[in-house]
């Protein structure tokens, strides 16, 4: 089967990227062509299908002519279209798969595939199709302002990187592809990774509106050992964004000062995270900056266990499924899929967002119990080993473009 795979970044920025990635490998390995659809970008990975990429918009330099024609570009980009075409009749495709085009490519290619026949798949790895900030939450809180087409309130909370400009670029891009059903139209299935997600994109656009299949992402946990030693440290690990909770983490050491928190990672919550733990006066913290690849692996590998203390609507966290492969339980909330991953009890423990008090709890019995840490570890090893393997993943998938196909 030929699959063209299409995202807005040709770079790993976070887990969105991974995932990319990950499907056009893992449908190499068993005999798929692929091609690939993104952006220019200095950073980009070498690829023979460069010369088809095209150019993001820039909204934010430049005259106000500019940043207006910018705008424009990002609801439709004729640009984007053209040279997705052009791929299209060079490679022939069976079936495209879109992973991320909003701002960055624009819908626009959508009707380059109605034009020559070929169905379109969604992997949505965030909310972006309901939410023009791609999270449902904002300066510290869970929102849904928008719901019923109301994206005039994006500019109202300023939500999009707390920039007017963005703001305002992101509520006309929603509100002119809301007005013009744009996705549904267009595309023949949505794949979400989380049944949350589903649930709440019907809450959004109504049940039985759309077509949907659950997909978990690809992830080959059977390639990672199990490790049952422990050093003396548990482990939080992820970007230091509000909506990651690290803060609510930070309160909860307070009442627990005997186990050790490494915290690995990077964002622009740092500096004031490191304030927080000082003006607590936490001597039991302490921040390691980001670590990648084999050298988070040794990390992780020797921690007690993860905590997750998200406080947004996680899809589907790469960090949980890591920490798994690995054989550690995960302390994670009860936020979004986060409670469709880890079992409370039994691969791990699940417990209401914002609640540092029982966060220390948890923590605390799993610091005191280490062999309990170690079962659960165990535990979650066999649940990600059998969930998450590479030929699980690639025989979900094929047989969903297979369907699509015929």
């Amino acid at each position: 089967m030929k699959v063209l795979l299409v995202h807005k970044f040709f770079h790993v920025t976070g887990g969105a990227e991974v995932f990319f990635f990950e499907t056009g490998r893992v449908l190499e390995k068993y005999g798929c062509e692929v091609a690939y659809f993104s952006t220019i970008n200095e950073r980009n990975r070498p690829s023979s299908y460069t010369k088809y990429f095209t150019h993001a918009p820039d909204f934010q330099s430049g005259n106000l002519l500019k940043r207006v024609r910018a705008i424009f570009r990002i609801v439709y980009s004729y640009e984007a279209k053209e040279k997705f075409t052009e791929l299209l009749n060079d490679f022939r495709p069976d079936i495209v798969h879109i992973f991320a085009m909003f701002t960055h490519i624009s819908p626009s290619i959508l009707d380059a595939c109605r034009e020559v026949g070929v169905p379109v798949v969604i992997s949505c790895n965030d909310y972006k199709h309901i939410c023009p900030n791609y999270k449902l939450f904002h300066h510290g809180h869970l929102c849904e302002d928008c719901k019923g087409g109301r994206f005039y309130n994006t500019v109202r909370n300023k939500c999009c990187q707390n920039s007017l400009v963005y703001s305002v670029a992101s509520c006309i891009e929603s509100t002119s592809h809301h007005a013009l059903n744009i996705l549904r139209k267009n595309v023949h299935t949505f794949f979400f990774a989380s049944e949350f997600m589903a649930r709440k994109t019907e809450e959004f656009w109504g049940k039985d509106s759309f077509r949907w299949a659950k997909l978990l992402n690809p992830f080959d946990s059977t390639k990672y050992p199990l490790c049952k030693e422990y050093d003396d440290y548990f482990l939080f690990f992820g970007r230091f964004v509000e909506e990651k909770g690290a803060d609510v983490l930070l309160q909860a050491m307070r009442q627990i000062p005997e186990p050790k928190l490494v915290l690995v990672g990077d964002g622009p919550q740092i500096e004031q995270l490191k304030g927080l733990a000082a003006q607590l006066g936490l001597e039991n913290v302490e921040f390691i900056g980001p670590q990648w690849g084999e050298a988070l692996d040794q990390i992780l590998m020797r921690a007690r266990f993860v905590v997750m203390p998200s406080v947004w609507h996680e899809n589907f966290p790469y960090v949980i499924v890591q920490a798994f492969a690995m054989g550690k339980a995960v302390i994670g909330t009860d936020r979004g899929g986060i409670p469709e991953l880890i079992k409370d009890k039994e691969n791990g423990f699940v417990y209401p967002a914002h609640d540092p008090d029982t966060l220390a709890k948890r923590i605390e019995k799993l610091w005191l119990n280490p062999e309990l840490a170690v079962e659960m570890g165990t535990k979650a090893k066999a649940y990600a080993d059998d969930q998450f393997n590479d030929q699980k993943f690639y025989e979900t998938l094929i047989s969903n473009y297979e369907s699509i196909v015929k």
